[in-house]
């Protein structure tokens, strides 16, 4: 048993690093982690995953806000607008066959990283003008998110930030990531919810995973300020890939 929770401390050091590194919170790599290494099906490895990435998240957009001229305003009204949607779409999530839940989010992820890169094309540089957040679509995007997150459990966070970047007028990479950090921290306690009132959750195997994520979720941070945002956003896409191929 001791080895156990020691195991699953260190797994969580990992993914928090990671987590913090992409603004992700881990989650992203221990879902296909705890479905191809400890046997667990899709649903409950989802489950358990939103143990460590609610209070990743949460830290997550906490360090980020201290590095980056992050609007709270705007981060609140993304979290808010994503409660509803995220809670009706986890339920349905935790009802799905395992295997076709696992094979959607493969599929989702492949799409994203495939976006992603093509993003990175080589382009003629422009300067755009600066602008302030449109407000009205930013609780759009918070309803879409919610539906992601639901379903994926850090797809959220994952589909916002990229449309930060590439439609609200977001320069910097690392403030897109804390925005989306903020967008997916309410999302998550309450799929979390979701997903223990349908016993999907191990909340052995969560806690430890919590514990090892909330230590090093700060390195991750820290690093990914130290970072070129080309290459930041190169190594989001293969892992995104890397994740898909792994649940496949």
């Amino acid at each position: 048993m001791s080895f156990s929770i020691f195991l699953d401390f260190g797994v969580g050091l990992l993914l928090g690093c990671v987590g913090g590194v992409f603004g992700i919170g881990g989650g992203l790599i221990a879902i296909p982690v705890l479905v191809w290494f400890f046997g667990m099906d899709q649903q409950l490895a989802q489950g358990t995953a939103l143990i460590m990435i609610a209070p990743n998240v949460i830290l997550g957009f906490w360090r980020y806000k201290q590095r980056n001229p992050i609007d709270l305003k705007s981060a609140l009204l993304l979290g808010l607008s994503s409660i509803v949607s995220t809670y009706v779409t986890a339920k349905y999530a935790s009802m799905l066959d395992s295997k076709t839940l696992s094979v959607v989010f493969a599929c989702f992820l492949i799409g994203l990283s495939a976006f992603l890169l093509f993003e990175l094309r080589p382009q003629k540089e422009k300067i755009l003008p600066s602008r302030e957040l449109p407000q009205n679509w930013l609780s759009v995007l918070g309803l879409i998110s919610g539906v992601f997150s639901g379903l994926f459990t850090v797809g959220g966070g994952l589909i916002v930030a990229p449309f930060l970047t590439n439609f609200f007028g977001i320069k910097r990479q690392t403030t897109a990531q804390g925005l989306a950090l903020a967008t997916v921290s309410p999302g998550a306690i309450v799929a979390l919810l979701a997903y223990s009132s349908a016993g999907k959750v191990n909340w052995d195997m969560g806690i430890p995973l919590a514990l090892g994520g909330m230590l090093s979720i700060s390195w991750g941070v820290a690093l990914a300020h130290r970072l070129p945002e080309r290459l930041l956003r190169l190594l989001f896409s293969c892992l995104l890939f890397f994740a898909a191929l792994m649940l496949f």
